[in-house]
C-alpha cells in the first residue's frame, strides 16, 4: 500500500476527517476502546464513512508504524449525492441516465466500468458504501481518469436511493441473466437507472423487486456470463445508439 494513499493514528485520521479529506473506508482494530476513539468513531458514523473492524495482524501488515489501531484509506475523489444530481439534470434538459453498480468488489472492474460508462455520457455512478469496490489508484488508473470526471455517489441505503430515483421519473431497468427479455428489444430513450449486479450474488432481491424491466443478454457459448465491465459496455451502447437515433428524427 502506498504512504500517500492511506493515514494511520486516531488522531491524524479525525483531523483529516475534519479537514474535509474524502475517506474510502478506515479500518479499525477490533475492541478499540478509549475516548479519541468514540470521537472518531462517532465522525465516522454521523458522516457514513464506509469503515471495517478488523484484527490487529491486518493492520500491523498494513503498516509498520504505530497505526493506534486505524487505518484510513484516503481519495482524491470528490463524492456527490445523487438528490443533488438529479434536479440539476433535468434543469439542464437532459434525459438522465444513472448507472448503480450494486456488489462489484473488484477495483478493476470498477474501473473499466467507469472509463465505458464515461464514454457513453453517463450522468452519474451510484455506489453502496457497503459490499463495493474502493475507488483506489489501481481503479482510477484502470478508468483512464474517468472517475475524476464522472460523478460518484456514495449511498447507505440502495434500496432507498433507487426508490428516490423511481420517485423522480427515473425507469429502473435490473441487467440480470435471468432477465425476461433480451436488452434489444428495451426502450432507453426514457429517464433511466441501469442496475449491474456482481458476477457471482448478482443484484440484491431488495433491488430486483424496485426494478420496473429485467434484461438480459443473450449469449450463444457455453459460459454462462458475461464479465460486468464488458456486460456494462454493451448494454450502455445500445442506450446510446437508441437515443441518437431519436434525437436524428427528432
Amino acid at each position: 500500500m502506498k504512504k500517500e494513499n492511506f493515514i494511520f493514528g486516531i488522531r491524524p485520521v479525525i483531523e483529516a476527517i475534519k479537514s474535509g479529506k474524502e475517506m474510502d473506508r478506515i479500518l479499525l482494530q477490533k475492541n478499540l476502546r478509549g475516548e479519541s476513539f468514540r470521537e472518531l468513531f462517532n465522525l465516522i458514523r454521523d458522516l457514513e464513512i464506509p469503515f471495517q473492524f478488523v484484527p490487529i495482524e491486518k493492520l500491523n501488515r498494513l503498516s509498520k508504524q504505530n497505526h493506534q489501531g486505524v487505518i484510513a484509506y484516503v481519495t482524491d475523489l470528490s463524492y456527490q449525492k445523487i438528490e443533488d444530481i438529479l434536479p440539476l439534470l433535468y434543469e439542464q434538459g437532459r434525459v438522465p441516465l444513472i448507472l448503480l453498480l450494486d456488489g462489484i468488489t473488484d477495483v478493476r472492474n470498477m474501473g473499466a466500468i467507469a472509463r465505458t460508462a464515461e464514454c457513453a455520457g453517463v450522468d452519474a455512478i451510484v455506489i453502496p458504501l457497503k459490499g463495493s469496490a474502493m475507488i483506489n489508484s489501481e481503479a482510477i488508473k484502470t478508468s483512464a481518469g474517468a472517475l475524476y470526471k464522472i460523478p460518484v455517489c456514495r449511498t447507505s441505503n440502495p434500496k432507498e436511493a433507487v426508490t428516490l430515483m423511481k420517485e423522480s421519473g427515473l425507469q429502473i431497468m435490473a441487467a440480470t441473466e435471468k432477465g425476461s427479455r433480451t436488452y434489444l428489444a428495451a426502450d432507453f430513450t426514457n429517464p433511466m437507472l441501469l442496475i449491474m449486479g456482481s458476477e457471482g450474488a448478482g443484484i440484491s432481491d431488495e433491488l430486483l423487486l424496485l426494478c420496473d424491466d429485467h434484461i438480459m443478454i443473450p449469449l450463444a457459448g457455453e459460459i454462462e456470463s458475461l464479465n460486468v465491465s464488458v456486460a456494462s459496455g454493451v448494454i450502455l451502447f445500445e442506450i446510446i445508439r437508441q437515443r441518437n437515433k431519436t434525437d436524428v428524427h427528432s
